[in-house]
């Protein structure tokens, strides 16, 4: 038996204190699974647990990238992709609610 055989990435997991004390999931609900289930390459069960997961990658990456590089539209394209991952985020929130 090897050492990561014995540690489990969900050992590590916060909890939702929102969920605990209110009883309601928060917008933020299932963005710690769904990047384990990326890096575990389950990428369809990854989106259906938290739909923003590839556009706050895509995001990410290109606040990374824009550390380095600057570009002509650079403040665009990041309020663009902000607001892409709020409606993305909020919208599936309120299905899952409803749901």
């Amino acid at each position: 038996m090897t050492f990561f055989n014995l540690i489990k990435p969900e050992d590590f997991m916060l909890p939702c204190l929102n969920k605990q004390l209110i009883g309601l999931d928060c917008l933020g609900c299932g963005i710690q699974r769904a990047t384990l289930l990326v890096f575990k390459g389950d990428f369809l069960m990854a989106f259906k647990m938290y739909p923003a997961i590839y556009t706050l990658f895509l995001l990410a990456l290109f606040l990374i990238f824009n550390l380095f590089i600057k570009f002509k539209h650079d403040y665009t394209i990041k309020m663009g992709l902000i607001i892409l991952n709020v409606s993305i985020v909020v919208i599936s929130y309120f299905i899952k609610i409803i749901n």
